[in-house]
């Protein structure tokens, strides 16, 4: 699994089944030169990235975590959260591989009857795959991403990835309802 991020730098991360690279494109040759080996997601985080404008339409387990977030210091997690979102699944990934953090994109109740807005095989599959050999993981919040048998080829689930202790808090939320 893999992605090409285009922008002041191309860089590409790549998994072939044994830990994650990163490579930038060196525009004078047309070469990837090497720049990360071995991309490893931190297990705890301090940044989460989740369309801010759909709270309303989550589930309570989603708003009770981006609650707990909100709450920085003062509240029970005791520690400030930064919230990021560029509304690109490839870029925020790439944020989360780079510096570590959490990615949301939850089912939400404005179309009850879909689990989600991502595809499964060609969106949530690989980026799950990129994020799992970075030692993050992934879920939909009930199940782990990559332990989903599709059904079909533009099967639609929620997205949840990330720090690992992040994704397992949520998933513990998921249980509790």
């Amino acid at each position: 699994a893999g992605y090409v991020v285009y922008g002041p730098q191309t860089t590409m991360a790549l998994t072939l089944g044994d830990g994650v690279v990163m490579f930038t494109l060196n525009k004078v040759t047309g070469e990837f030169v090497l720049i990360k080996h071995a991309v490893e997601i931190s297990h705890s985080t301090k940044e989460f990235a989740i369309n801010m404008s759909n709270m309303r339409h989550w589930a309570e387990p989603v708003r009770r975590y981006v609650d707990e977030c909100l709450a920085g210091v003062s509240g029970e997690r005791d520690k400030d959260f930064n919230m990021r979102w560029i509304a690109s699944m490839v870029a925020d990934v790439h944020r989360v591989l780079s510096r570590g953090g959490i990615f949301m994109y939850p089912w939400d109740q404005r179309e009850p009857h879909k689990p989600g807005k991502l595809r499964l095989m060609y969106e949530a599959n690989p980026m799950s795959f990129l994020v799992e050999q970075a030692g993050g993981a992934s879920t939909n919040g009930e199940q782990l991403i990559m332990d989903m048998v599709p059904t079909e080829l533009h099967e639609r689930v929620s997205v949840m990835l990330g720090s690992k202790e992040e994704i397992e808090r949520l998933q513990h939320y998921h249980s509790q309802t």
